[in-house]
Parts: structure tokens; C-alpha cells; sequence
């Protein structure tokens, strides 16, 4: 079977907005308060681009924390969902590569879950033209804690069920801290931290948000459903209550412009 190309997975969100938004996860308050401390200044009254925005997830997480904030999403379905959700923060339809957005007009940029889908030649010295001196441009992703049994467990049935060790249910890779810039012209000081969390979900949930991925989202529903169905089984062996604790490590990479 011939891997789905990079492009197809970046698009396959746009089917299924209404299922990634109801069923993926959110982000800590210790998130940002790690972001404030590397940016050095407060998210609230700074001016927050939210790049990739989606569904509007994290748009809404900075909202809440005070900033003025402005979204960019290059899919129509996530657009669709983000306006459904937040019809009073500002959309632009635009993508990292190449931000509908002024010279030197943002303290900060966020990419949750997002950055990996831009190519670092072009997306870093956009994220370096639109921040003001001084401004952050912030990398997030909610990784799987691979020290967490079932979740080991759970990442090698995909990887065997899809055939690649390569395979996993997030994006198209690209967000270890030594990928983040590679290939970028100029390689901005930066910093990361690591935040546990955990949210704990009915099993249907945590099935409906391996299903948003987009590994699952390309292979076809028929595919997507047979392995869902064996994976429930699964669970249920584990979580015999029905509820799963899904144990996330947030990667946080903060790169500042001079």
C-alpha cells in the first residue's frame, strides 16, 4: 500500500473538524505559564498569532489568558469548525509558510500542533519577519508518555497495523526539539520544556480522537473502523470501567528574535 503523501495528511483534518474538536485534547494552565517564562513577558495585552489555528483549541486557551489574538488556518472544514467556535477572534486563511500577516506586527506566535506541517526553510524566517523585536515565536505538541504501559502498548499495534515503524497517529514528524529547525536558513536561540498532564475520558472518546489523526483519516473509514473495533477490545481489557487516562508530556519549544 503506497504511504499517503504529506500533503493529504495535512488535508485530511478538514473532513473531520467537528470530530477533532469534540474529542482532541487541550492544553494545561502549567503550558502557559511555561510559555510566559520563556517568552519573558506576561500573554496577557500581547498581541498572539495562533498559526494552524484548527478547530480553535488553543486559540481559546490564549483568549482566556488575556491576549489579543488572531488566528490563521489554511483548511476550510477547520475554518468552518474555528468560526462556529470562536466567531469573535479574527481569521485570516494563510499558512506558516507564508503569513497573511505585517512586518513586525505580533509579540507572539504560536504553532500547537501545527509547526510540523511547515517547511522550516520558509516557516522560520516568516515567524522572524511578522515578530516584533523581542517577540516568541512558541512550538507546541501533546505527545503520548511513552513510559505509560497501555500507551506503548497501543503505539505498537499501530506501527504494526499500518505495516512501518514510522507509523504513529500524529502528524508528519518534525517535532523533536532537534527537527524543529532543520533546514531553517537562521536557527533562532531557543528553549523547551516538558509539561505532564492527563485528562481522563470514556473509552469512545479516546477512540473518536485516534480516529481525528490523520494517519487513520487517510487509510479510509472501512480501515480506520477495524482497527478501532479491535483496539476497543483492547482498552476494555485494561480499563475494564470504561474510562481511559490518557497521559500526555506537552513539548514546549520557545525561540526568541533578537
Amino acid at each position: 500500500m503506497t504511504a499517503p503523501s504529506r500533503a493529504a495528511r495535512a488535508h485530511s483534518f478538514n473532513a473531520a473538524a467537528a470530530q477533532y474538536a469534540a474529542n482532541r485534547p487541550s492544553y494545561p494552565p502549567a503550558l502557559f505559564d511555561a510559555l510566559e517564562d520563556l517568552a519573558d513577558r506576561p500573554l496577557a495585552g500581547a498581541r498572539v498569532a495562533d498559526i494552524g489555528a484548527g478547530t480553535g483549541i488553543a486559540t481559546t486557551l490564549l483568549k482566556a489568558r488575556g491576549a489579543h489574538v488572531l488566528a490563521v488556518e489554511p483548511g476550510a472544514g477547520m475554518a468552518d469548525q474555528f468560526r462556529r467556535t470562536l466567531p469573535d477572534v479574527p481569521l485570516l486563511r494563510g499558512d506558516g509558510n507564508a503569513l497573511p500577516l505585517a512586518t513586525a506586527s505580533t509579540d507572539v506566535l504560536t504553532y500547537a500542533q501545527s509547526w510540523h506541517w511547515t517547511d522550516p526553510a520558509r516557516s522560520v524566517p516568516e515567524a522572524l519577519r511578522v515578530l516584533r523585536p523581542g517577540g516568541a515565536l512558541a512550538l507546541w505538541w501533546n505527545m503520548d508518555a511513552q513510559d505509560v504501559p497501555w500507551i506503548t502498548e497501543q503505539a505498537d499495534r499501530i506501527k504494526r497495523f499500518f505495516g512501518t515503524e514510522k507509523a504513529t497517529k500524529n502528524g508528519a514528524g518534525g517535532t523533536h526539539i532537534e527537527l524543529a529547525f532543520q533546514g531553517a536558513p537562521e536557527v533562532p536561540d531557543h528553549a523547551h520544556r516538558v509539561v505532564r498532564w492527563s485528562r481522563t475520558i470514556s473509552v469512545d472518546t479516546h477512540l473518536a480522537n485516534i480516529g481525528s489523526h490523520s494517519i487513520f483519516l487517510v487509510g479510509g473509514e472501512e480501515r480506520a473502523g477495524a482497527f478501532l473495533a479491535e483496539e476497543r477490545d483492547h482498552l476494555l481489557k485494561t480499563f475494564p470501567d470504561g474510562r481511559v487516562e490518557e497521559v500526555y508530556d506537552v513539548l514546549l519549544i520557545v525561540a526568541r528574535r533578537r
